[in-house]
């Protein structure tokens, strides 16, 4: 992995004088607390970003040193100097923390120079070189429209797969639609009971979204039914031509419909397999169960007791023989590891409501790899990862597909690319492309109201704040990028990425060109949490930065322009405008979003 030289050579300072300053402390308490790789990884920025770069808490260093914090601060500061000396590093000891500071002039020079000539590789990394990763997103149920409800599986995941490919992993995006189980039979009940060819055509899974619906209403005043739908997903099961050639139709026609969906968002995935392909492997992955021990009998049901008071026990097999979702679960864990052995990590981008699931399925391919005694370095348990999300609500309301309450994600789009180009139009209305450019930012809202929280909150989708183009919002940060695009265009000096980088010396600048070099590690931070609204808040963050750049006043209360008479002065602004439209367009890229370069 490319490393942070400046934190490198911080941590390199601070492990040699924790060293000379408290040896025997050192020795004592083992390299590992002291060593470089830890120290640069307990790197944090400072609270406030004028006390420096980058800062080190020696809080947890007290009882060890038996300090107290102000003190080790003191004395490794003093060390650390001595050693950093004629460097762009420097460190000063604040209370409790090592602050480093860099060189203005160097950190401007080094940042702006490795954006430009990086350009959108800027940020790369081989942090993940020859491991894989598997994310799954999106996952809709076939014979179903594409709801809203749908939306933040697939963003996340989409977005996490574009991070994980940045660093050089060889990232594997997975769709695993639901195409099979009990409401297959309601389906097909409900098809022949009410249906005909014409369901099929046109809107076809509109009419047979509106026959689950009524399907369940009917079901609530006619028992019958659900038996009905039992019995016809068993002979679906059993491959009768009939309940079969309905399924095949259904699942053709979503199939259709969720690639045009995808087309609109620009979703992209590496491999596509539905639930029914796991048939034939989980009779195997019973017997496996079953050979190492882990099985019992519950009330004629065949489960696994995890001897964990907080799960009940996982359930394999009802009492008539009838697999379940975890047991297909456990034999799509297993598909996935013999088909991609050794990943490094495989996520399941799936809603906070499954997590006992999640939890129950990883105890028992734990138990079941300790059973079979393989090598913990040859275990997928520890590998897999149940990435959460929080609920979607549109205007306050829950979306449910059983009582019809569902917000088509087409029509959201639709809506959204619609509001877009009246908002457009009204800012620009000489536009060229102004159509394309509505669907491109109404797309990039909806997009990033996923993204501009944090995954695991719950998200109130509300038209008013989706579309706001000030601020906080997907609009307002392309609308951003096209500016620093127009600017650009401007500009009819020569491009020069070697400039007097000391004339880029304002407060505004520096922050700036503080939130560029930053860019690599919150990709990383990304990551390593799953978490693309790091990303997205580090855009907005510097989007607000180049605005206040951008509107920035003179001592005489006129607009400071980026491209003045001051030849060599704009220059340096070019460069550093070059290089935030650089970072937002990649970051743009990295969330899902199109960045268009007019307004």
């Amino acid at each position: 992995m490319a490393r942070d030289k400046y934190r490198q050579q911080f941590a390199e300072a601070v492990a040699a004088a924790f060293r000379e300053v408290y040896a025997d402390a050192v020795s004592a308490a083992g390299e590992t607390v002291f060593d470089v790789e830890a120290l640069y990884s307990g790197l944090v920025p400072p609270k406030d970003p004028s006390m420096g770069r980058f800062c080190l808490p020696v809080f947890r260093y007290s009882r060890l040193l038996k300090q107290k914090p102000a003190e080790i601060a003191a004395r490794v500061a003093e060390w650390a100097g001595r050693r950093l000396a004629g460097s762009a590093v420097s460190c000063e000891a604040v209370s409790g923390y090592l602050n480093a500071r860099i060189d203005p002039l160097v950190l401007t020079g080094d940042t702006l120079t490795a954006v430009v000539a990086q350009e959108n590789s800027y940020g790369d990394s081989d942090l993940g070189a020859r491991e894989t990763y598997l994310v799954e997103y999106s996952s809709p149920n076939i014979a179903k429209p594409f709801g809203i409800g749908h939306l933040r599986s697939t963003i996340i995941g989409h977005s996490l797969r574009r991070i994980y490919k940045k660093l050089g992993y060889n990232a594997i995006g997975i769709n695993y639609p639901g195409d099979w189980g009990t409401q297959f039979g309601k389906m097909i009940v409900a098809y022949r009971k009410w249906g005909a060819e014409d369901t099929l055509k046109g809107d076809a899974v509109k009419k047979l979204l509106e026959l689950y619906v009524r399907f369940h209403r009917e079901a609530h005043e006619n028992e019958s039914l659900e038996d009905e739908a039992r019995q016809a997903f068993k002979q679906l099961e059993d491959g009768e031509t009939g309940a079969a050639t309905l399924w095949e139709r259904f699942k053709e026609i979503s199939y259709d419909e969720f690639s045009r969906i995808y087309t609109l968002l620009g979703i992209e995935f590496d491999w596509t397999y539905g639930e029914s392909v796991l048939n034939d492997r989980m009779e195997p992955m019973i017997q496996r169960l079953e050979k190492s021990g882990l099985t019992s009998r519950s009330q004629g049901a065949l489960v696994v007791e995890l001897g964990d008071e907080t799960l009940p026990p996982l359930l394999l097999r009802k009492s008539d023989g009838a697999t379940l979702y975890a047991t297909r679960d456990l034999a799509g864990m297993v598909y996935r590891w013999e088909k991609y052995p050794g990943f490094y990590e495989s996520l399941y981008v799936v809603n906070v409501a499954q997590s006992d699931h999640f939890k129950q399925c990883l105890k028992v391919i734990t138990m079941l790899e300790e059973a079979e005694g393989i090598p913990p370095d040859h275990c997928m348990g520890g590998r897999i990862k149940h990435v959460d999300f929080g609920w979607v609500r549109f205007d306050g309301q829950m979306m449910s597909t059983r009582r019809g309450n569902t917000i088509l994600l087409e029509d959201v789009i639709d809506e959204a690319a619609r509001l877009s180009g009246e908002i457009i139009r009204d800012k620009n209305p000489q536009l060229a492309d102004a159509e394309k450019v509505a669907r491109m930012v109404g797309v990039g809202a909806v997009i990033f109201s996923q993204l501009s929280l944090r995954r695991q909150r719950d998200i109130d989708f509300r038209w008013t704040e989706v579309l706001n183009f000030d601020g906080g919002t997907g609009p307002y940060l392309q609308y951003t990028h096209a500016r620093l695009c127009s600017v650009l265009r401007r500009y009819e000096g020569e491009f020069i990425a070697e400039v007097d980088y000391s004339l880029l010396n304002q407060p505004e600048e520096q922050r700036l060109i503080e939130l560029l070099a930053d860019f690599p590690a919150v990709i990383v931070d990304a990551a390593e949490q799953y978490e693309p609204y790091f990303i997205s808040s580090h855009l907005l963050k510097l989007a607000s930065a180049f605005n206040k750049v951008y509107q920035r006043k003179d001592e005489r209360g006129r607009i400071d322009k980026i491209i003045s008479d001051d030849v060599d002065l704009t220059r340096a602004r070019i460069v550093l405008v070059k290089a935030v439209q650089i970072v937002i367009n990649e970051g743009l890229y990295l969330l899902g979003l199109q960045a268009p370069e007019a307004m």
